[in-house]
Order: structure tokens, then C-alpha cells, then sequence
């Protein structure tokens, strides 16, 4: 297989995957305006939403530590990321997640 170049902002990058790779770390993803809001709960929100809702850990959706949208906050292993999504039918939504390390 050959690979192309492709040229950007007056610089010549090749498009093979090392130099894509290397052109995404760039790029900040939690800037686009399809990525919603995403925060880490302190230990004492974590112990609250947990109480509230009467829920564990294990019992939350998952997302990974590696997930693009949350690398910027360093997140742990068990943390809840909360996300807050804006909609025009239906205003503004929080979801919850926990941080596994995949």
C-alpha cells in the first residue's frame, strides 16, 4: 500500500498512521461543540449521588479512562464523570459514569 501525503496549513505531512496519531494529540477534543460538559465528582458528591439514588458503583454505565472527552480531567479508576448534555426538547440532562480502566 502507498501512502499519500496530504498537505496542511503550508507543511507537508505524511498520512501514514504514526503521523496521524501524532496530529490527533493536537487537536482538543472537548472544544467541539458536539461534546457535552463533562466534570469529575468530588468523594462527597460521589457519596451523595450514590445515597440519593441508592445505588453502587458497579450499578452506573462505564466510561473509560481513555475516553477523548475526559483525558483533560485525569480521571481515575472508580470516579463518576458526570455529564451534562443541552437538547432543545428536552433542556438540559445529566448522565453519570464510572471511570474503569479499559
Amino acid at each position: 500500500m502507498r501512502w499519500s501525503r496530504v498537505r496542511i496549513k503550508g507543511s507537508e505531512v505524511s498520512s501514514g498512521p504514526y503521523k496521524l496519531k501524532k496530529m490527533a494529540k493536537k487537536f482538543d477534543v472537548t472544544q467541539h461543540i458536539l461534546v457535552p460538559k463533562h466534570t469529575k465528582l468530588s468523594d462527597k458528591e460521589k457519596k451523595d449521588l450514590l445515597d440519593k439514588y441508592n445505588i453502587s458503583l458497579a450499578e452506573l454505565p462505564k466510561i473509560s479512562s481513555k475516553d477523548p472527552a475526559i483525558l483533560s480531567l485525569k480521571p481515575k479508576e472508580g470516579e463518576i464523570i458526570k455529564i451534562q448534555r443541552k437538547s432543545l426538547t428536552s433542556g438540559d440532562s445529566v448522565f453519570y459514569r464510572s471511570v474503569i480502566n479499559a
